[in-house]
């Protein structure tokens, strides 16, 4: 037979039952040592020097206390000297000496059975701490090669139940949060948490404790799941034996797996954050191809109905009064139509990218200007008041584009007015910037700002069209390195700010006298 296979046949399965005896039996086991070395060696008290025999019960101390701890060494070492003395010092039978320098021998003797005790003991106890690492690490090993095949937090929390119940004997549950940021079970249908401590360990990013057993044993401890970037949801750990104290001594390495399990989570939460990325893409860019065959089908007809009704309203004799108010009707409405595909057009050409600017350096007013100019008949005399502050400076821009621009943030403004109340437009050099700030007194934005400068979404209280004017004014803003937002103004009403960059205009020479 093979050491190897003596070692696991023979030795381990032995090991593992003086592992597994109580204190009080391992001292019964060790004094018993002591007595088999003591009748092995009796008959061999003629044969054997003295410093042989001490040689054996050395021998037998270093085994128990290899085998049986420190007290057991200890003991051993005591009985070996007593034993040795009385059964092999002559006189035999009594724990008188014949020689003084016997005690000379004991001491030596007991000094060295109790270094060896000592060092064996310690020998012991490294090996089982190593023993128990290599089973903790292959543990943890496993855990996080279950955890790489997770597809979901369902699963996530499967692998964590059963590993922390095999591993520790502990209940564990997991805790993700939702849309909304309450905690809610990874597995529908498991038990709620229990809101303050999961919330505490949530938000502190630190292990809270339940109420204490007696003896100072918790009986549930949350662990917050701590990921590179972030805590991203609380594992509860409850044990199944409530008197061990298991939360306690095993703390560090439930921390260890907690922080696996939190690298998986937020792993599966990027992975979906990339597939909804992909999803919006695709989607943005489906959408952004059918409004742009869209746009170009139907700019001809509406161009064409703008004609025909410019030619019924031109006819020789000319028609009757309700039939010019019809084609007028029918003209205004192409016309509007004609806008919103515009509209639709450009916001499918910017997001695809195939807008080229025509930058030149010019007054910010001169594309304001124009853009009233084309708006005067929508503004149905309204007032505009135009603020504009002295010596602006040029600016980089496409005229067109801007003007588009301001006819969005001001046809805005008119249509969210009351009647007759006036539009305020301001315009300022702030640092390197100028601000433009188009103002009214409407019913102002709704609480939730951030989603108006989106494509087709309106606010509750919106007016006839298709939610495209500010997306639109937002990406040409954005495409001249400038920026875009909504305010909501004092005293009542909404605020639109765009700011562009002042940049560096070329030098003008001055013209002579």
């Amino acid at each position: 037979m093979k050491a190897s296979d003596w070692d696991g046949a023979f030795m381990k399965p032995l090991l593992q039952t003086l592992n597994g005896l109580s204190a009080g039996r391992k001292l019964a086991v060790a004094a018993l040592m002591c007595g088999a070395t003591t009748l092995a060696a009796g008959p061999l008290h003629d044969v054997l020097d003295l410093a042989n025999i001490v040689m054996l019960f050395l021998l037998t101390v270093l085994l128990a206390a290899a085998a049986l701890g420190r007290a057991a060494g200890v003991l051993a070492a005591f009985l070996s000297v007593l034993l040795f003395d009385v059964f092999f010092v002559p006189p035999r039978f009594s724990l008188a000496v014949q020689d003084a320098q016997y005690l000379v021998t004991f001491a030596v003797m007991l000094a060295v059975a109790l270094i060896t005790a000592h060092l064996a003991a310690a020998l012991r106890r490294e090996a089982h701490v190593a023993a128990r690492r290599e089973a903790q690490t292959h543990a943890l090993y496993e855990l996080a090669r279950e955890l790489a095949g997770a597809l979901d937090g369902a699963q996530v929390d499967e692998i964590t139940r059963r590993f922390f119940r095999q591993a520790f004997a502990i209940d564990a549950q997991l805790f993700l949060p939702d849309t909304g940021g309450a905690l809610v079970p990874a597995t529908p249908g498991a038990p709620a948490a229990e809101p303050i401590l999961a919330r505490l360990a949530f938000d502190s990013a630190m292990t809270m404790n339940d109420d204490e057993h007696a003896g100072g044993r918790y009986a549930a401890a949350w662990l917050p799941l701590k990921a590179p970037m972030g805590v991203r949801g609380v594992l509860r750990a409850r044990p199944l034996d409530t008197e061990a104290d298991t939360l306690h001594a095993q703390k560090t390495l439930l921390e260890t797996a907690a922080s696996l399990v939190a690298i998986v989570v937020e792993r599966l939460h990027y992975v979906d954050v990339a597939q909804e990325s992909q999803v919006e893409t695709a989607s943005e860019r489906l959408r952004s191809s059918i409004l742009s065959a869209l746009s170009h089908d139907l700019r001809t007809p509406l161009t064409a109905l703008v004609g025909l009704a410019d030619s019924l309203a031109l006819l020789e004799p000319p028609l009757p009064a309700p039939a010019l108010e019809t084609a007028a009707a029918l003209r205004d409405q192409a016309v509007r139509m004609h806008g919103m595909v515009a509209n639709l057009l450009d916001m499918a050409r910017l997001h695809a990218g195939q807008v080229a600017l025509r930058r030149e350096w010019q007054p910010v007013e001169e594309s304001l200007g124009a853009a009233l100019n084309l708006l005067r008949p929508a503004l149905g005399g309204r007032p505009v008041r135009v603020n504009l502050e002295p010596d602006l400076p040029l600016l980089e821009l496409d005229a067109v584009l801007m003007e588009r621009v301001f006819c969005n943030l001001v046809e805005n403004a008119a249509k969210y007015s009351p009647p007759g109340a006036p539009i305020d437009v301001d315009v300022r050099r702030c640092g390197d910037e100028v601000v433009v700030a188009v103002c009214d007194r409407g019913p102002g934005f709704p609480a939730d700002k951030s989603r108006l400068f989106s494509m087709f979404v309106r606010s509750d209280n919106a007016k006839p069209g298709v939610g495209l004017g500010l997306a639109i004014s937002r990406a040409i803003v954005e495409a001249h390195a400038g920026t875009i937002a909504p305010e909501d103004r004092d005293g009542g009403g909404a605020r639109v700010v765009l700011t562009l960059p002042v940049g560096t205009p070329p030098a003008v020479d001055e013209e002579p006298a």
